[in-house]
């Protein structure tokens, strides 16, 4: 199965790239957009996931979705980091995950644009394009901190801007990329060392948080005493040496 649904995503990823300057919709909150690439392939990505296991469910950013179950669940995220993808600039992926029990037992996420394909299975290790990877070693002082900005809800923006000069004071420097599954790979094969947003829906960080996890690295809701994949929700990622540093100052023990 697994070999069959790299194919499906990376021929979504191509289907993707193929779209030129498509049509764009407000989505509701500030600064949220969908096209119809994004419609095209979630619409693509379900009708070829579905004869992989059939009878299970999805969860999809751009369709109505039921309560999460216990039934085994494809989470999808067709663009992550539709505002890139609108504006050109290369940094946007397709995410994929399967949940059984709520919880994340597979997770793919592929970027398209350096064709680099992430893949976790629960308990088996992460994978880049086939070679394992783990997150880095570095210390909080001399720590890459990726965040997100959650525009879409702008009654966040004041906090999101605030814990950026702990982070840029206490670590070593910031980047902001646009598309949260992307950033969640960069942790797990050692581009960065932390990564922050202050909201989040499942299928931003459903597969990109177990990548994360089987790369060794740690994955918070920090709200929560576990993480849950059914409702929106802060995340942090760190590698282990970054964890407790990063949650004192979301939790607000560090001005």
């Amino acid at each position: 199965m697994i070999e069959r649904l790299e194919a499906i995503v990376r021929e979504a990823g191509e289907h993707m790239l193929a779209f030129q300057n498509p049509k764009t919709f407000v989505k509701e909150g500030h600064h949220n957009f969908v096209t119809e690439a994004d419609l095209f392939v979630e619409s693509f990505l379900i009708e070829r996931i579905q004869p992989l296991a059939p009878g299970t469910c999805f969860y999809a950013e751009e369709q109505d979705n039921q309560a999460l179950t216990d039934s085994p669940t494809w989470v999808i995220d067709p663009i992550d980091g539709t505002t890139n993808y609108m504006r050109g600039r290369g940094v946007s992926s397709i995410s994929v995950a399967l949940l059984e029990g709520k919880e994340p037992v597979l997770g793919m996420v592929y970027d398209p644009y350096k064709e680099e394909l992430f893949l976790a299975e629960k308990g088996k290790g992460a994978t880049r394009n086939g070679q394992a990877i783990h997150v880095s070693d570095i210390p909080f002082e001399r720590a890459l901190v990726c965040f997100g900005t959650s525009p879409y809800d702008a009654s966040l923006a004041h906090k999101t801007t605030s814990l950026l000069w702990p982070f840029l004071r206490d670590a070593g420097d910031l980047r902001r990329c646009g598309s949260a599954a992307l950033d969640l790979c960069d942790l797990a094969c050692g581009r960065s060392d932390v990564f922050f947003e202050l909201k989040l829906s499942p299928w931003d960080f459903a597969a990109g948080g177990l990548i994360v996890q089987e790369a060794g690295g740690c994955f918070r809701q920090p709200d929560k005493p576990a993480p849950q994949y059914g409702t929106p929700s802060p995340i942090l990622a760190t590698n282990p040496l970054c964890l407790e540093a990063a949650l004192a100052i979301l939790n607000g023990e560090v001005e």
